[in-house]
């Protein structure tokens, strides 16, 4: 191992004002919550975490559907999506246990991401990659008898710096990107491990689905990767990413402004649904919304998430059958 290894990034003016704007974020939604996230909130991020993350690697599986699969209810969807789905839930619930510089945690990690989908869940790549877009090469990985020399290189790196942990959790994510250890998930381990490196500087991050910007910024985080590729360094990639914090922090305090109104409408809808199933037209009708976006996230999504509603057709997400019935009340 190499005891002067040192990740090459730069810390610009627009990284520094990103890690000041976040901390100023961070201030202020420690002074309003003064407390754990609520556990119904909890478990909303959590499965945008998990839905988000896994479609950025392609799984079909809707939010809905990702909600039915936890909760133990039938889903039509391809098995290896459903698996990915239920190992992914396992990981995030064991994260508090690991230690972000220990190699032992992260390869136990990727046994539980990966565990019945590849032929080496746990381990390190013992064979090339090379990842290509179409006909074109876009990153040739060091070879396979490098990797655990890296990747101890840089765990040891994360476990010894005196960087800011926004800062240390990007550059950990891209090294890791950069030296694909792993057969496959290693986009899902770089934002696994970069929000385990960021609970334990803050464990309200924890819960920040920091995946779902990034998955709507989808194009931009590759763009970001394939950037920092051809600089050498990871400077690119560490202001996308703390940009994605910083976006999705905002919409958590936004989120947290309304903590009681959403609790009103979760009960409205409960209310509503007391009545028997509905459909969301239905239920619109009935809380006078005509905004389906608002339903579905200050209304309806709240609601599975705290598994008050569930769906009557969670194989069938789309069906213009789909219903929402009452399973209990708070």
């Amino acid at each position: 191992m190499s005891q002067t290894y040192q990740p090459p990034y730069t810390l610009n003016t627009r990284v520094l004002a990103l890690v000041a704007e976040i901390g100023e974020k961070m201030g202020q939604l420690a002074e309003r919550h003064g407390q754990p996230v609520p556990p119904a909130l909890r478990r909303a991020n959590r499965l945008k975490t998990i839905h988000a993350s896994l479609a950025i690697e392609n799984n079909s599986l809707t939010l809905d559907q990702v909600t039915s699969v936890l909760a133990g209810k039938r889903v039509l969807g391809p098995p290896k999506d459903i698996q990915e789905v239920r190992n992914a839930f396992t990981t995030y619930e064991a994260m508090e246990t690991w230690k972000p510089w220990s190699s032992k945690d992260l390869l136990a990690a990727h046994g539980l991401l990966t565990r019945g989908l590849v032929d080496h869940p746990g381990a390190y790549r013992r064979k090339g990659v090379a990842i290509a877009q179409g006909d074109q090469l876009v990153h040739m990985a060091p070879p396979a008898d490098r990797v655990r020399g890296l990747m101890n290189d840089l765990l040891s790196w994360l476990k010894q710096t005196d960087e800011h942990p926004l800062i240390a959790s990007c550059v950990f994510h891209y090294e890791l990107e950069f030296i694909h250890p792993f057969e496959d998930g290693n986009g899902r381990m770089g934002r696994l491990w970069q929000t385990l490196i960021l609970s334990r500087w803050k464990p309200l991050l924890a819960w920040l689905p920091v995946e779902t910007v990034i998955r709507e910024r989808q194009s931009a985080y590759y763009a970001a990767l394939a950037a920092s590729d051809k600089t050498g360094n990871s400077t690119i990639f560490i202001e996308f990413l703390l940009s994605a914090l910083l976006q999705a922090l905002e919409e958590l305090t936004s989120t947290d402004q309304v903590t009681d109104q959403v609790t009103d409408q979760v009960k409205a809808l409960l209310k509503c649904l007391a009545k028997g199933p509905m459909t969301t037209q239905q239920c619109m009708k009935h809380l006078e919304l005509s905004h389906r976006p608002t339903f579905r996230q200050n209304y309806l999504q709240p609601a599975i998430a705290a598994r008050l509603v569930e769906p009557t057709l969670p194989d069938k997400p789309n069906s213009p059958q789909q219903k929402y019935r009452l399973v209990r009340h708070p």
